[in-house]
């Protein structure tokens, strides 16, 4: 599932994520950053660790910084 591409240039553009965090939320089953306004970080590392069938994101803070930007992002792009 792609993101439409201004949400992908938006994402690439914060400073903690990047093209890794980007696949990776694809990866999930995202398809809008709307989806994320309610989110939670926990809940996004938790869906990464089920797709990949590994818990290394999950317990990584830079992994949890990317995604707490993207969370932020999120309602800005209603």
């Amino acid at each position: 599932m792609l993101l439409p591409p201004e949400e992908r240039s938006a994402i690439l553009a914060l400073k903690a994520a990047g093209n890794t965090v980007f696949t990776r939320l694809e990866e999930t089953g995202l398809e809008f950053l709307t989806q994320l306004a309610q989110a939670n970080t926990q809940e996004i590392l938790a869906l990464d660790a089920d797709s990949t069938r590994s818990n290394c994101w999950k317990s990584s803070q830079q992994a949890r910084a990317a995604i707490d930007a993207v969370i932020q992002l999120a309602p800005s792009q209603k």
